[in-house]
């Protein structure tokens, strides 16, 4: 652990409706790098980023994010969700001038365009995109205020290639800019290409952890990832 990282997680443990989804979890993503958090469903990964984000408060442990308590910096943090049901009339356009708006040195919206390919995308309504367009264009809403620390969750889910090789150029080229990435995703192939540092949690804990050079020195990371979790429902 070290006082530089972006997040920090010491000892969280959380339970929702009676059930331990946390476990004492212990980790950290370190400033300026691309963490990946990666765990079969219902290992804890989503609760996890709701600490994060302060949408969720645990029974014990603490949280640090940018330095400080859960929700005293947002206005740093960008937020990938998979879905946004409350963005279903709106159009893409429109939305990403909007977000735009509410910061004071974002991102060009046309830089995001182009970079993601969604000038077809932007007059047509937000829920009559597809599953991989509506993610591209989640993640322009992530970027567009020049976030410091970025929580990217299933990124690619429902891209085609072309598409999740774009947004595989956008995240590297995030991480070569200093901006910290948390990555969460059931693509070992994505996660082994773009990590820094891979986190494997099962049942609410961490069951292994290091770069991707020290996982995959003798296999692959999907091979380490079966051998350490279980699959929990």
């Amino acid at each position: 652990m070290t006082p530089a990282a972006a997040i920090e997680l010491r000892a969280v443990t959380l339970s929702l409706g009676g059930t331990r989804v946390l476990d004492a979890l212990t980790w950290a993503a370190a400033t300026g790098e691309l963490t990946a958090l990666l765990g079969p469903n219902g290992a804890g990964k989503t609760s996890t980023i709701r600490c994060i984000t302060g949408l969720l408060t645990p029974d014990a442990g603490t949280v640090t994010v940018l330095g400080g308590p859960p929700g005293g910096a947002n206005e740093r943090l960008g937020l990938m969700p998979q879905s946004v049901g409350a963005w279903s009339a709106v159009r893409p356009g429109e939305l990403l001038h909007y977000l735009a708006s509410l910061y004071p040195h974002p991102l060009p919206v046309s830089d995001l365009v182009d970079a993601l390919a969604l000038g077809p995308l932007l007059n047509r309504p937000y829920r009559r995109l597809s599953g991989g367009e509506q993610q591209a264009v989640n993640l322009a809403g992530a970027l567009v205020g020049r976030p410091e620390l970025v929580l990217l969750d299933e990124p690619t889910a429902g891209m085609d290639p072309h598409a999740r090789r774009r947004t595989w150029q956008l995240i590297a080229d995030l991480r070569r800019d200093g901006v910290s990435v948390l990555l969460t995703t059931h693509d070992m192939d994505e996660a082994a290409r773009l990590a820094d540092r891979v986190w494997i949690m099962d049942a609410g804990r961490v069951a292994i952890s290091g770069t991707v050079a020290e996982l995959t020195a003798e296999a692959s990371l999907e091979d380490v990832f079966l051998r350490h979790t279980g699959g929990a429902a």
